[in-house]
């Protein structure tokens, strides 16, 4: 049996796999992000919810390994090293700074510069970089810098690793000149594992306590979007995974390598294809506050889409910009702002939902249609993550994007990614690839509608020239 792990940005994640793919159970904690430019969480919770989802999975005598993903880019700042004590499993550090957290634009700046190309301040480095300038004192005291599943396989092992996906993310990352020539301590940043690769074991004590076997195999998982991409079987080229949850992921699978500044270019966690890829910072988040704008805060998700469903395709001429945490593909402007446009008398609830949700779908194919002009081809999308569950949301997707869109059986890619990556370390299967091609499966398919094709071709139209508009007044004023 294999043990998977997901830290989501608001929800932690867990679930048991047979080396064939087969759920054998699964369970979810919530998170508490918290809002606003200073994103942060205590790194503490996702050892208590670890400790807290164990139970629920029965016996794990079986257990033959581990494997951990999670958001990113999230930096902890770890002080001390794990132990084990009356209240459960501890680690010291400061706060977490999730992805989310935007502070550190200066240091951005400062960051580009020296690496030649744009790096948001979402990132790792601007963020260490910020907290050497910002809080000296942490600084001076923090023994690693790690993300969000590394802290976790840390507190577990008492090895620290960082999990560097594949060739190409050289730029999201760091290099001892770069660590130079910000004067920040090479010795903070563990030395780079790949994924699959074997980490270490539980020590006894943690394993004692948790009820994990004796000898249980950690391995190196990765961002939660790059094992979503296995997890959502898109092993061939033409085929996106389209990653929904807070954000959204919205990965292509290539033949060769396709650069371009407005995108994310790396190797395909199935070699020796490539991937590309655009990242959008408000997705489910900008669902999640447009139910607490609407009134729909505390109901089930669906009674959102169900409201958004009474307005009109289109939302009466309204258009919704989504950039409620500035924007990262394809404009990588963290001074965006979220928009209504063309609110009228004839604007009601129904019409701001839709027109969310709409606008949701117009951040997607404006990264594809980016795809698209690199000279890269789709095909497909390939859906996952919560937000998929909606019938409402993933027809929509397909109507905006024009390509057909695919759903998995399983939504939880994360997890059924890191079930395949730790079924191939174990050697029940040659690659990622043979992996996925095994445990993945489809359970619906959405056909574009061909009524509404040419109204959302105008919609689309109007969203992109709205950015334009307002690019230098966001750039001016926030």
């Amino acid at each position: 049996m294999i043990l998977t792990v997901d830290i989501g940005t608001s929800t932690f994640k867990a679930a048991v796999f047979s080396r064939e793919g087969l759920c054998l159970g699964q369970a979810a904690i919530p998170l508490d992000t918290g809002g606003g430019e200073t994103c942060e969480l205590d790194p503490g919770v996702w050892l208590a919810a670890f400790e807290a989802v164990l139970p629920r999975f029965g016996g794990l005598g079986a257990l033959e390994a581990l494997v951990i993903s999670g958001n990113g880019p999230t930096l902890v700042p770890v002080t001390g090293t794990p132990t084990v004590r009356g209240a459960g499993l501890s680690l010291p550090a400061g706060r977490a700074r999730l992805w989310l957290d935007l502070r550190a634009g200066e240091e951005s700046l400062r960051v580009s510069e020296l690496s030649g190309a744009y790096v948001d301040p979402g990132f790792f480095v601007p963020k260490a970089l910020w907290i050497k300038n910002r809080e000296a004192g942490l600084y001076e005291t923090t023994r690693w810098f790690l993300s969000a599943p590394e802290y976790l396989v840390y507190a577990l092992t008492g090895e620290a690793r960082t999990v560097f996906p594949s060739t190409g993310f050289e730029r999201w990352y760091w290099n001892q000149d770069l660590l130079r020539a910000l004067e920040l301590d090479p010795a903070k940043f563990p030395p780079f594992i790949s994924p699959g690769e074997f980490i270490g074991t539980p020590a006894a004590a943690i394993a004692s306590r948790l009820g994990l076997p004796t000898g249980l195999k950690v391995f190196a998982g990765g961002p939660d979007f790059f094992m979503s991409i296995v997890g959502a079987g898109v092993t061939r080229v033409g085929q996106v995974c389209d990653r929904s949850g807070t954000s959204e992921g919205v990965n292509l699978c290539t033949q060769e390598r396709i650069v371009d500044t407005r995108l994310m270019s790396y190797g395909h966690p199935v070699r020796p294809l490539w991937n590309l890829s655009g990242i959008i910072s408000s997705s489910g988040r900008a669902i999640a506050w447009a139910r607490e704008f609407l009134g729909l805060e505390g109901l089930p998700y669906e009674s959102f889409y169900e409201l958004a469903a009474q307005s009109p395709p289109g939302a009466r001429g309204l258009v919704f910009l989504p950039y409620l945490a500035g924007e990262r593909a394809p404009h990588w402007n963290c001074h965006a702002r979220g928009v209504f446009q063309g609110l009228s008398l004839a604007t009601g609830r129904a019409e701001l939902a839709r027109a969310v949700a709409e606008g949701i779908c117009f951040a997607i194919r404006d990264v594809i249609t980016v795809m698209e002009d690199c000279g890269a081809p789709v095909r497909e999308l390939r859906l996952t993550g919560g937000p998929a569950e909606s019938l409402f949301l993933n027809q929509l997707k397909a109507d905006i994007s024009g390509y057909p869109a695919l759903l998995p059986v399983r939504r939880d890619a994360e997890l059924l990614g890191l079930a395949a990556i730790g079924a191939a370390a174990l050697g029940h299967y040659s690659s990622f690839g043979e992996a996925a091609a095994a445990l993945v499966s489809v359970e619906r398919t959405f056909i574009p509608a061909k009524e509404t094709a040419a109204l959302y071709e105008d919609h689309f139209g109007l969203y992109r020239e709205l950015y334009r508009a307002l690019k230098p007044q966001f750039n001016a004023y926030y």
